[in-house]
């Protein structure tokens, strides 16, 4: 077992560097190097060898090895000191103390990180060549190859150092001295590389690197000083006489050559503490125990007693917090980084320690990092003397370096429970580097233009916009467009403007509204997209047109008559139409015409024939108008047509629709006619279908009139009422109407033509055909009677006589209404010939 003491003790350096012996890593499972993760199985006998320890020295001398246990703790192993084997000696019990395990297969990710490095060491100018003079030390937390370290200097040519490769001991090369008066200061940089490994599937070796600045020191000529002040000592209540509080260490600042040091207190011993003046050790002098003693008249010593006199020294807050950097105190530390780092993320680039010299709660302090929001927290929070500073990425989203290019900080620390409550800051500075986080941006979802549609192809069109706010190629822009509607218009990529192709041709009339979508980018392929809506507009580049410049109307005395214009532009007010009456022949004054719906009407007070007549002195009804079309566009463009109106009473459209439609089309025979023939060939086709339909019934049901004399009751003679086909009946059966057959009336026919001179008319119309008598329904059969048939005899069916058709008035009216138009058609072709 290996045994420690309370205090240290440090001897003077001599010229050449002396550093520890060092255990070979051979990795997890290994029988063979430092014992690192190795497992025993409780069954192993007593005195089985288990292990052997594996080191080596820096300087090449003789290694010894030893086991050190906790105090209090069973001996279970016992090793070899020259050999390093080492053997079983008690009896394994795994129930007592079970340790649990877990591999992590690890991977290539970490760098080499140094302990002790950047440094800056002294060394005598006449310290030999080959000397070891610095033990540089560096881990990788990485496990197996990528794990391993190893040194290297940057330009070994051209220093006077050599580096050990694997115990990262420097030396001065052989043959090579230091000389102070040459060189008093030698850099060195020492690489730490780890043995590679892989990571994301690739083999891949990291480095880092750290200088050492050696100070060549001279001889003879300075003043002794001394190592590791300020020095601290304590005295606990089981301390002996002489014990060992601290020991202080000087040496010459010559130390080519030192002489020898002597020590002493500045105000001389006062009794409580001593000094070795060769050794610089301080002791103890005094018992921490009081006796009493009696004294007897003699003046001899009897009984006694013993007291402990308890002596306990305070510390004095005298020590503020101390931020330290590679190099010794700093308040001022930097680091630059990537926006957006991971969260928890170590910025591994601040190297901040933090310490208090004082003891106990005089050196209890609290880390506070106060700084723009929460991005970044400090770790630990509470230092009892002194600990390693972590910074840690909080909010990796509001490190933004569109939105901070670089961040400032405030490391604060402070005294928790001292009244004096010292304190002392640090400033921390993160200068951020861009990457491209970002995809342009439209300032607009959509985009709104309107061109007029006799814009010449490349014309502008709308200049849209989109920002980048990264830098460099990240932040520019190039735009492009894309869509069923894009087809007409381009963009220029840099600008954003967009044009009319140059053989573009805009017609409103022929598509208004186009609508595609235009595509923002940066050199990665970030993108962003907005809708363009292009309204194209609508110019008066079209005349209003009748379908027919010269036009006939019939126009009824109280009814007005419609004449339209049509204008093909797109839009209002360019396709609104306006009417007015220009001229009217022979007399101008009888019409007005509504402007909007272009309906013709006589004038308001103007209610007969004879009033036109009595205004005009002629008996003729037919005016010439020449009516024109205006549309409300600008500039405003206009057509006339001539409109040739015959005007006719009111009172010759008794005869209901078929009248009404006959007067209105009597400049158009052909066209009543083809009514006419359509309405014969209805009734034709209905009486055909009824009789087929009678016929088969007779048949089928045998009911033939015999050819003998029947006796039947009289009937009443029926008649076939026929009504205006253009009235839409109320019900399918209402378009026949049967009826008792009445005297045959005298027809009275009014003069409707006033160009003949004939006053009255009577006339003796043929009643219409009757219906022919459906046969009586077969008699209903009763079971169990007896069914009584008709004979079939040879028969012929006799016809009855026919009567004349009942006209009714209104059938009078419509026929002398088709008289007239026949007479007017004649006049026409006479004319023409």
């Amino acid at each position: 077992m290996k045994y420690s003491f309370n205090g240290g003790f440090i001897s003077l350096s001599s010229a050449q560097a002396d550093f520890a012996p060092y255990f070979y890593d051979n990795g997890p499972y290994s029988y063979n190097g430092n014992m690192a993760l190795f497992s025993l199985s409780e069954d192993t006998a007593v005195g089985t060898q288990i292990y052997c320890l594996n080191g080596t020295d820096p300087e090449g001398q003789e290694v010894r090895y030893g086991l050190s246990f906790d105090a209090g703790s069973k001996e279970y192993f016992r090793v070899d000191p020259i050999s390093g084997n080492i053997t079983l000696v008690e009896q394994l019990d795994r129930e007592v103390v079970e340790r649990v395990t877990i591999f992590v297969m690890d991977a290539n990710d970490e760098k080499p990180e140094f302990l002790n490095m950047p440094a800056i060491i002294d060394v005598l100018e006449t310290t030999g060549s080959g000397s070891s003079i610095y033990k540089v030390e560096a881990v990788d937390k990485d496990t197996g190859s990528g794990g391993s370290v190893t040194f290297f200097l940057q330009n070994p040519q051209s220093t006077l150092f050599a580096m050990d490769r694997h115990s990262g001991v420097l030396r001065i090369k052989s043959g090579e001295m230091l000389d102070y008066e040459k060189t008093k200061t030698h850099f060195v940089t020492v690489i730490a590389r780890d043995g590679g490994g892989d990571f994301n599937g690739k083999e891949q070796f990291m480095s880092s690197s750290a200088t050492l600045t050696i100070n060549v020191i001279d001889a003879q000529d300075t003043p002794p000083f001394f190592i590791g002040t300020p020095y601290f000592g304590y005295v606990y209540e089981i301390s002996e006489p002489g014990s060992e509080i601290f020991t202080v260490v000087a040496k010459d600042g010559d130390a080519g050559n030192p002489n020898p040091i002597r020590y002493s207190f500045d105000d001389g011993d006062d009794g409580v503490f001593s000094i070795n003046k060769t050794s610089g050790c301080s002791c103890i002098t005094f018992s921490p125990f009081v006796q009493a003693s009696e004294i007897s008249p003699e003046g001899r010593l009897m009984d006694y007693e013993v007291t402990m006199v308890v002596i306990r020294v305070v510390d004095l807050n005298n020590n503020p917090p101390t931020f330290y950097g590679e190099n010794g105190p700093k308040n001022m530390f930097e680091l630059t980084m990537y926006e957006h780092p991971p969260e928890g993320e170590i910025l591994r680039g601040l190297k901040i320690t933090v310490n208090d010299s004082d003891q106990g709660a005089n050196a209890k302090f609290n880390l506070k990092l106060i700084g723009p929001g929460r991005m970044l927290r400090v770790v630990p929070q509470t230092v009892l003397n002194e600990a390693q500073v972590t910074i840690l990425v909080e909010d990796s989203a509001a490190m933004d370096y569109e939105k901070h290019h670089f961040l400032t900080y405030k490391l604060l620390a402070v005294e928790i429970d001292t009244p004096e409550r010292f304190s002392a800051t640090a400033d921390i500075v993160i200068h951020l580097l861009d990457t491209n986080d970002n995809a342009p941006k439209f300032s607009s979802d959509y985009y709104i233009a309107r061109i007029p549609e006799n814009s010449p192809g490349g014309s502008n069109v709308v200049s849209v916009t989109a920002t980048d706010p990264d830098s460099g190629p990240w932040g520019e822009v190039k735009y492009s467009i894309y869509g069923s509607g894009a087809d007409l218009f381009l963009i220029q990529p840099v600008s954003g403007i967009i044009y009319t192709q140059p053989w573009a041709s805009l017609d409103a009339e022929v598509r208004s509204k186009y609508n595609f979508y235009v595509k923002a980018e940066d050199a990665e392929g970030k993108y962003s997209l907005a809708e363009v809506f292009v309204t194209v507009l609508d110019l008066n580049d079209h005349p209003p047109a009748f379908n027919d410049n010269f036009l006939e109307k019939t126009m009824v005395i109280g009814a007005p008559v419609k004449i339209e214009a049509v204008d093909d532009d797109a839009e209002v007010p360019n396709n609104v139409i306006e009417y007015a009456i220009m001229k009217a022949e022979p007399d101008n004054n009888i019409f007005d015409i509504n402007a909007d719906t272009g309906e013709i009407m006589l004038k308001s007070y103007i209610k007969s024939m004879a009033i036109i007549q009595n205004i005009t002195k002629q008996r003729d009804c037919t005016w010439s108008l020449v009516v024109q079309a205006r549309d409300r566009g600008q500039p405003s463009f206009s057509t006339t047509a001539v409109i040739k109106i015959d005007i006719t009473e009111a009172t010759q459209l008794s005869g209901g629709p078929l009248g009404s439609f006959l007067m209105q089309n009597r400049n158009k025979p052909l066209q009543i006619l083809g009514m006419l023939a359509g309405v014969i060939s209805l009734m034709v086709i209905v009486t055909v279908i009824i009789s087929t339909a009678t016929f088969m019934r007779n048949k089928k049901s045998n009911r033939i009139l015999p050819n003998r004399r029947v006796r039947r009751r009289a009937r009443k003679q029926q008649t076939w009422n026929f009504k205006n086909p253009f009235k839409t009946p109320e019900t399918a059966g209402e378009k026949f109407r049967v009826e008792e057959e009445e005297p045959e009336p005298e027809v009275i026919v009014d003069n409707v033509n006033y160009n003949n001179n004939v006053t009255n008319v009577v006339r003796h119309w043929p009643l219409p055909p009757c219906a022919p008598s459906l046969p009586p329904p077969p008699p209903t059969y009763i079971p169990g009677e007896r069914q009584w048939a008709v004979p079939t005899v040879s028969a012929t069916v006799a016809p009855k006589p026919r009567k004349k058709p009942f006209m009714n008035r209104q059938d009078t009216v419509n026929l002398a209404l088709v008289s007239e138009l026949k007479m007017k058609l004649e006049q026409k072709k006479m004319l023409k010939h």
